[in-house]
């Protein structure tokens, strides 16, 4: 709890796809998820976040927003069951808004189709999204990929925050300089392996030993 743990690794690492294996999208064959020193057993999104799991993808367009739909529905797309039968829709607009101010979300109003948005925003979107779900553990993949910088500080502001406020963060970032300034302890990986393991107050933190072990080069 109010760790920012970092992932690094070259392209083909295996960072996504561990991520996405605690998070249920793809199927585990060995290994535990252990959470509060319990085991779980996840076999899909809808297990991860009943266990207060979340992941904002790698991938904004392809598996993040619904781009026809309204930032409103983008919002409640993960927390569906708490508006009950029929939907609460006062409920729905109260926390849209709510996370329209709280990440700060440029819109002309919820209604707005998702698509309209910049990258920075659309971003913004889904971390509300998760944060609705009210995640002990929240996985962030790219977080900042593809956004302007001032939406980029935005989001390193507010991942700082969550860990403030006792969030368990997973970052993983192509940028190792990224990675760096925001972890407190990063795991390196190279083709589907962890070769190491650093800590910000050690003396391999350095940027030279963190990409040798991304290299391959195992932890002595």
């Amino acid at each position: 709890k109010g760790e920012i743990l970092g992932f690094a690794g070259l392209v083909g690492a295996g960072r996504t796809e561990t991520v996405e294996t605690i998070f249920g999208m793809r199927h585990r064959d060995s290994g535990t998820i252990i959470k509060n020193g319990k085991p779980l057993e996840i076999r899909s999104p809808q297990d991860a976040i009943h266990n207060r799991i979340a992941l904002l993808t790698e991938d904004r367009r392809g598996n993040g927003i619904v781009g026809i739909l309204s930032v409103k529905d983008n919002t409640i797309l993960a927390n569906l069951p708490a508006y009950g039968f029929p939907l609460k829709h006062q409920k729905i607009r109260d926390d849209t808004e709510h996370y329209i101010q709280a990440m700060n979300t440029k819109t002309p109003s919820m209604e707005q189709p998702i698509m309209f948005l910049s990258g920075g925003n659309q971003q913004k979107v889904l971390i509300g999204r998760w944060l609705l779900t009210d995640p002990d553990v929240l996985i962030v993949d790219e977080p900042t990929r593809g956004i302007d910088v001032g939406a980029k500080a935005e989001i390193h502001t507010l991942i700082s925050k969550l860990a403030g406020q006792g969030k368990a963060i997973i970052l993983i970032s192509s940028e190792l300089p990224e990675v760096m300034g925001m972890a407190d302890r990063i795991v390196t990986m190279y083709e589907g392996e962890v070769t190491g393991t650093v800590e910000r107050d050690s003396e391999q933190w350095n940027s030279e030993h963190i990409m040798a072990l991304c290299h391959g080069q195992q932890e002595i």
